[in-house]
């Protein structure tokens, strides 16, 4: 056996049940390996659309995403989604072929290249060391939550195994459920919890009870605490919120304020300022979730919780950090405070919650009219049309907002939100993956225009896999972020004549609308009625004439 078969079989051995890429000669007989040994191969069109496929597919499934290039340009092609996972901290491992020869027109530094955006590369060194190589590649993306760049040479691919290869030498890891994980850069790592030893869960546990007014904030990396939170939170009186990309984690919950930061509503926001303690449990804190400290009130202590202590205090300064499991620590906590407090919550609370809670309890004007829809309205309607078990993925821009907090979502695995690297395009290769980890719920992409045609040629993917998917296009005829950013500059660069993206659509064998009122959303609810037998884009011509509120908030820190 040679090695590329060898490392394809032994990474099928260690549970990999699924694997994204574009196959070319350098990586053909490692992804048929991975084929023979059990894994699903999903071909996509483009290198970075397979990436980012793989990345949602690990972040709503609890599995290492798995993705196979080619050498040279297919993993050039990819390199924004390699970025987009390891500044998320994605478990992501990437199976590139390589050639060694500078003489060699697929050469490039691809070490180098994985170094440059955050991942880590390695290398399968030898015949003698493959499968050893290729398992401590899967481990290091599993355990320590690092996006992996595994090189192959070509030359080490050909030569030959052992006659005793055993191809489940590597042990076996059996894949996690959705909810066991997480995948940011707060992040609770695989293993019994990891609780500090320095005093700093006594000092939390002094500032819960000393706090009449606290709020937790939860981020990815506490997505496998709701339990613990919550019930830490009860003990303390605490109001509970996450950060955007840990939406849905406190669904149900009557103390839940959904997000912070630029996506939070003005209830939230306002609760979250006056707070007196904000602990972060697995959240970065960043300028995103506290609106660039804005919702930091001056007297407020600031607390972080996270299993690494290297992200403590990394985009802020905080009174105190604690190092461990998000988990163990608020269970540590709870075991500590002297008994029942009031704190936040109240009677009175409880009523403005349940009444102001959604974007979509916040009156606006609708803007509609002259063949535009407003992005509010056609969203809030949206969300009444489409079935509640969803998921939720979107894409970068102006228009985000709106997708992301007027469609609800039924828990923290009902929203994909690849971020991180702040790239549009990466919007439809998210739901599709987010699709296939969840194939229990609608999956729904929300595009801007300029993103939907950046990523489009996946929508033939979307079609080849048969996904009931709804890929919603909010389209401005703009890259509306510099629109609305530049004020009184010519805007010749970002703006574009009309595009029938309905009809792209259509060519790619998806049922398809224009909607320029709420009138045209019938269409929808045939779709969701009917056997939805084909995905259905809906190809929304949106108002242009302002930003949107987050945008807005966003750009003060500018």
């Amino acid at each position: 056996m040679n090695v590329d078969e060898a490392v394809g079989r032994a990474l099928a051995s260690l549970g990999v049940r699924t694997v994204f890429g574009v196959v070319g000669s350098g990586n053909f007989h490692v992804t048929n390996a991975l084929v023979a040994g059990g894994a699903r191969f999903v071909a996509a069109r483009h290198e970075g659309g397979a990436a980012t496929m793989a990345d949602a597919y690990a972040r709503m499934s609890g599995e290492v995403g798995v993705v196979t290039v080619h050498q040279g340009p297919g993993l050039t092609n990819m390199i924004t989604g390699l970025a987009e996972a390891a500044k998320s901290r994605t478990p992501l491992l990437v199976l590139a072929g390589e050639v060694t020869s500078r003489l060699s027109n697929f050469w490039v530094d691809q070490a180098a290249l994985a170094e440059a955006v955050g991942a880590v590369p390695l290398r399968i060194a030898s015949a003698e060391t493959a499968v050893a190589d290729a398992v401590a590649a899967y481990r290091t993306a599993r355990e320590e939550r690092r996006a992996v760049l595994l090189n192959l040479p070509l030359d080490v691919q050909a030569q030959q195994v052992g006659e005793g290869f055993d191809p489940g030498a590597g042990g076996s890891a059996k894949p996690q459920e959705p909810g066991s994980a997480s995948d940011d850069r707060a992040d609770a790592l695989t293993g019994p919890a990891r609780l500090p030893d320095d005093g700093s869960l006594d000092r939390l546990a002094e500032a819960v009870a000393a706090a009449e007014r606290p709020v937790f904030v939860a981020g990815r990396g506490a997505r496998h605490a709701r339990r613990e939170l919550e019930a830490l939170g009860e003990r303390a009186g605490a109001l509970l919120a996450t950060s955007a990309v840990a939406r849905g984690l406190f669904k149900g919950s009557p103390w839940d304020l959904d997000v912070s930061g630029g996506f939070a509503t003005p209830l939230a926001a306002e609760l979250i300022r006056d707070a007196d303690l904000i602990v972060g449990w697995g959240c970065a804190l960043n300028m995103w979730t506290m609106r660039h400290g804005a919702l930091i009130g001056p007297s407020a202590t600031v607390v972080q919780v996270d299993i690494d202590a290297t992200a403590i205090g990394a985009h802020r300064s905080v009174d105190f950090g604690v190092a461990g499991d998000v988990a163990g620590c608020a269970t540590a906590v709870k075991e500590k405070l002297p008994g029942q407090r009031g704190g936040y919550r109240n009677d009175a609370l409880a009523a403005r919650l349940e009444a102001g809670r959604r974007w979509q309890d916040v009156a606006y004007r609708d803007e509609s009219g002259e063949g535009r829809i407003d992005p509010r309205t056609l969203t809030i309607r949206l969300d009444e049309l489409l079935p509640a078990e969803r998921i939720v993925s979107v894409d970068s821009g102006n228009f985000m907002g709106y997708p992301a907090m007027f469609l609800d979502v039924p828990d923290e695995f009902g929203f994909c939100f690849t971020q991180s690297f702040q790239s549009i395009g990466l919007g439809l290769a998210t739901a599709i993956g987010a699709a296939l980890a969840r194939p229990d719920r609608l999956p729904v992409a929300a595009l801007g225009d300029g993103g939907a045609l950046m990523g489009v040629a996946e929508l033939e993917t979307v079609v080849r896999l048969g996904l009931p998917m709804v890929v919603v296009v909010y389209d401005d005829e703009a890259y509306g972020a510099e629109v609305h950013h530049f004020h009184g500059a010519p805007h010749g660069t970002v703006t574009f004549p009309p595009v029938d993206i309905a009809s792209i659509g259509r060519g790619f064998g998806c049922a398809a609308v224009t909607v320029r009122s709420a009138a045209d959303l019938d269409a929808v609810r045939e779709w969701v009625d009917g056997p939805r037998d084909l995905p259905l884009l809906i190809h929304a011509k949106v108002t242009r004439e302002r930003g949107s509120w987050w945008l807005e908030e966003a750009f003060r820190g500018h």
